[in-house]
């Protein structure tokens, strides 16, 4: 018995010794703290596993982003008493992101609402991610993610995904530019692993990102009939005046007199009754997170009075942007043009 025993363990530890040196074999020089566990190499033959390289991890734009989106799904998703944390261990089974999709899309996905098991989750995540490519396709999105890739809590596929629906769906957030992220790719070819250090580009420039929103009335009036957007810039202005002239205030210039929010702020107030404390926002912003400040709690105070969150981003009305402008006060003008 104790020779049977001797020589089983000693057949383990050659075939440890053997398993070891094939995958040393097997992995070449992967990038300095690039950690390989073991499910990573247990791949079928053309199949491949990504996995996100630290040093992108650390990098402070991809930590910036992945707390704008954070924010943004955490301020979604308020009313249904949801909170995330962290990206992979939320987002993988499919619960948050059914969450989102219904709260974005207004459309109620057909699944089960709390499954423990592997097989549940990814039968949610395969209704949920139908259902997100179905909408993107058509606008020329690449699909770069998966059932498999978001249940492996793959962050990178993770973001892209969240990244397109804000995009898509027009997020009140200002996404950073630039952010790219380093993967490391593991191919097994022959039976052979093989690695590969790929940039992945997460974010271009907000410029190229608000390209891809779908073109919208303003659009076309700022293209092609300047003539008419006087005439609805008139008409703002007439509106903000009508009310702002309560307290000696006149607006002649719409895209800069708006601009540091303290004029949309007192327009709110005067729109909905209401006095606002000075102490909500500052009166006489200097810097630019001051004046971003003051737009958004404009926009807290729209929703309060049962407006829709504007989907135009504080940082545009900030930074002068005519379009962004007009939708917020065209949205006003819509829903107080018969208030005195």
């Amino acid at each position: 018995m104790a020779g049977l025993l001797c020589g089983t363990k000693r057949k383990k530890q050659v075939s440890d010794l053997h398993e070891e040196g094939k995958n040393a074999i097997n992995a070449p020089m992967l990038p300095s703290g690039t950690d390989i566990h073991p499910e990573d190499t247990l791949l079928e033959e053309n199949a491949e596993r990504i996995m996100l390289d630290p040093t992108s991890r650390e990098n402070l734009k991809f930590k910036d982003l992945l707390k704008v989106l954070i924010d943004w799904i955490n301020s979604e998703l308020e009313e249904d008493r949801i909170i995330v944390k962290d990206l992979e261990e939320d987002c993988y089974d499919g619960q948050v992101l059914q969450k989102l999709f219904e709260k974005l899309s207004g459309r109620k996905l057909n699944v089960a609402e709390v499954t423990q098991s592997e097989i549940g989750q990814k039968q949610k995540l395969q209704t949920v991610l139908e259902a997100v490519n179905e909408l993107l396709r058509p606008h020329g999105w690449t699909i770069e993610w998966s059932v498999d890739s978001i249940h492996s809590k793959n962050l990178v596929a993770i973001v892209y995904l969240l990244v397109a629906l804000a995009m898509h769906f027009q997020a009140p957030i200002r996404l950073p530019e630039h952010v790219s992220a380093k993967v490391v790719v593991v191919k097994k070819r022959e039976g052979i692993l093989q690695t590969a250090l790929v940039s992945k580009e997460l974010t271009s420039t907000t410029e190229m990102m608000m390209g891809r929103f779908e073109r919208d009335a303003f659009d076309t009036l700022l293209d092609h009939a300047p003539d008419k957007l006087n005439v609805v810039k008139t008409s703002l202005i007439t509106f903000v005046n009508k009310h702002l002239n309560k307290l000696n205030l006149e607006v002649t210039e719409l895209e800069s007199q708006f601009a540091d929010g303290v004029y949309l702020i007192l327009l709110m107030g005067l729109l909905e009754n209401y006095f606002v404390p000075l102490y909500n926002f500052f009166l006489t912003p200097e810097s630019f997170e001051q004046k971003v400040h003051n737009v958004a709690f404009a926009f807290e105070l729209m929703q309060d009075g049962g407006l829709k969150k504007p989907k135009a981003r504080p940082e545009d009305v900030v930074n002068l942007n005519l379009k962004s402008t007009l939708r917020v006060l065209y949205n006003l003008f819509t829903n107080y043009k018969n208030s005195d």
